[in-house]
């Protein structure tokens, strides 16, 4: 049975990647229902910081709803323009890097403090970096910030060998294939944010 939950989820997580890399906003109604498989599939295998992140990707795909469609900035509308055509493709600015990489370090340490003292996690850091690091590039995601693809290019080739670890080897080739979508991705938004300029 978790065989065909396993696969299920792969079949959502291809259809999500697709709708990423055109840029679709239903790709938020697929990141809705991914999360529910993979809360399943994550706790059964241990991997505690990947099972949570899923509550926050199901409240992201929300914020991500309505940022793209009605280019809201923290839920605040930032202009008319935006109200008007939505959230445009832009690149993340240089002042922005320094704060998360802050953010980044904080949910590193503070998630494998919670995976080593209240769990029996067997791959704390790494549970917790594709995490931290997730966590952050669907923030990048929801703001329409070309550069989360390069950001989930590591998390995915990261994941890739994480699964392949806990024998989720579908779950695994999903992340492979999502690392190799993630640097066409990366090339496709790139064309289309100087398309918009």
């Amino acid at each position: 049975m978790e065989l065909y939950i396993e696969i299920f989820g792969t079949i959502i997580g291809l259809i999500y990647l697709w709708l990423e890399y055109k840029a679709n906003i239903y790709l938020w109604v697929v990141s809705i229902i991914m999360p529910a498989i993979y809360i399943y599939i994550f706790y059964n295998a241990g991997l505690y910081a990947d099972f949570v992140i899923n509550v926050y990707y199901l409240f992201i795909a929300i914020y991500g709803w309505l940022a793209w469609k009605y280019g809201f900035k923290l839920f605040k509308i930032s202009s008319k323009r935006d109200r008007v055509e939505g959230l445009k493709i832009s690149s993340l600015p240089k002042k922005a890097w320094l704060k998360l990489i802050a953010v980044y370090l904080i949910l590193q340490f503070l998630i494998t403090w919670v995976l080593i003292t209240y769990t029996n996690s067997n791959v704390p850091w790494l549970d917790s970096f594709t995490t931290s690091v997730s966590i952050i590039a669907m923030w990048m995601l929801a703001r329409k910030y070309v550069e989360q693809w390069l950001v989930w290019i590591v998390v995915d080739v990261v994941s890739v060998g994480l699964y392949i670890y806990k024998d989720l080897y579908y779950t695994s080739a999903l992340y492979a294939l999502y690392a190799v979508i993630a640097i066409l991705g990366y090339i496709k938004w790139k064309k289309m944010m100087l398309l918009n300029e």
